[in-house]
């Protein structure tokens, strides 16, 4: 079975804003540049095929860690909030009260206004991840925080309701096998990759 490793981009001014990025293309932060420094792909990674989302953070954090340009796929594309880009998910759920917790306990099909649910990036996930399958080839992908959570439930069966069975650290890789039917499990998970994101 080939293995898959999802690793998140550096931090963003946004990041450190608490700012919802979605498809946004907001670069790396000053600081998040100078994390990335201490940041290694272990040596089995650098073996494998690398790809990343097309959005200039995850380019920039591939191509560190790689140590070359990483061919992008759009599939890797981090889940658009549409109209919610830009704000801050504490003040959204302040201001809109019991419409927001009825949105959010829609678990796979939370969706904001113009944006898209979990459910549509799984689709698009899963047709990335069926290509793993069928090439059989050991892949490493630079993409998001809302891709990598729509992994790890694609992994678990976790519904999107309540806390994810995984807290995602920064920076980690997490690991999957490949599976043909292109179903995951996990075989590793926050497999550092540096100084810990605060």
């Amino acid at each position: 079975m080939p293995l898959l490793s999802l690793i998140r981009h550096a931090p963003t001014t946004w990041n450190e804003a608490g700012r919802i990025q979605g498809q946004t293309d907001t670069p790396l932060s000053l600081a998040g540049r100078a994390a990335l420094q201490s940041w290694e792909a272990p040596a089995p990674l650098l073996t494998a095929e690398w790809r990343t989302s097309p959005l200039q953070r995850c380019r920039d954090t591939a191509r560190h860690l790689a140590g070359r340009v990483v061919q992008s796929d759009d599939r890797l594309m981090e889940t658009s909030w549409g109209e919610w880009q830009g704000s801050r998910l504490a003040d959204l759920r302040g201001t809109l009260g019991t419409v927001m917790t009825e949105m959010e306990g829609r678990g796979w099909d939370f969706r904001p206004p113009g944006g898209e649910s979990p459910r549509d990036v799984s689709v698009r996930l899963q047709a990335f991840i069926n290509d793993i399958a069928s090439g059989g080839k050991a892949t490493v992908a630079v993409t998001h925080r809302g891709v990598i959570r729509v992994a790890m439930a694609l992994a678990t069966g976790w519904d999107f309701l309540g806390k994810s069975p995984v807290k995602l650290q920064r920076p980690a890789a997490h690991i999957f096998w490949v599976n043909a039917d292109g179903s995951l499990e996990i075989r590793e998970e926050n497999l550092p990759l540096g100084t810990p994101v605060p």
